[in-house]
């Protein structure tokens, strides 16, 4: 069911209109604030500089997955670069999501491809293969990310869902953004927002 859901007009700020859990730290955010990206999480622990399990599920991977990478607090070392691009790229991976730090930033931006992150670093991981794990619960940015849980990513941050309740959260988000524009035409013929919340004395 999940696997054709349609996440392309739903905002992460919507869903925050009423939901309080499931996002991770607004420190997260996207190189291309204009993009939106969304599917289920291939999920990635990465423990300090080793970098061996982001290439183990770089080759795992599969078309329209999320790449999500917890960093186990890492915040010195940058896990993505010019090369994992290309390897995401050839393996139809929709985006990545990581609690830490990425280089190659205008290769990154040259090849258009989708990252959300903590920052930039100069200094990488290396494929040491002594520790790390693909496809296990994870956290990432304070929120818990499970393989397969749905991720939507897009200029607010990052949301995820649970596969099983993301059509019926989807629905409603996009239930709200169209109420939306009748209250934006209300504001624009001259209405307050007391008014239309019924605030107004």
């Amino acid at each position: 069911m999940t696997a054709s859901l349609d996440l392309s007009d739903i905002e992460t700020a919507t869903l925050g209109h009423f939901l309080s859990e499931g996002f991770m730290a607004p420190s997260i955010q996207g190189l291309t604030p204009e993009r939106r990206i969304f599917g289920p999480a291939l999920t990635v622990r990465m423990p300090s500089d080793d970098g061996a399990a982001l290439v183990d599920a770089l080759a795992q991977a599969q078309p329209g997955q999320v790449i999500v990478i917890d960093r186990c607090g890492d915040l010195r070392h940058a896990c993505w670069g010019a090369v994992t691009t290309a390897a995401a790229q050839a393996r139809g991976v929709a985006g990545v999501v990581i609690d830490g730090f990425v280089t190659d930033r205008s290769a990154i931006l040259a090849a258009g491809f989708a990252v959300w992150c903590r920052g930039r670093s100069p200094i990488t991981t290396k494929p040491r293969g002594l520790s790390g794990d693909v496809n296990v619960p994870i956290n990432c940015g304070g929120t818990a990310v499970r393989p397969g849980d749905i991720i939507l990513a897009d200029e607010s941050g990052v949301a995820v869902m649970d596969p099983d309740q993301a059509p019926e959260l989807c629905a409603r988000a996009r239930q709200i953004q169209h109420n939306e524009i009748a209250i934006l035409e209300r504001l624009q013929a001259g209405e307050t927002l007391a008014q239309i919340t019924g605030r107004a004395e």
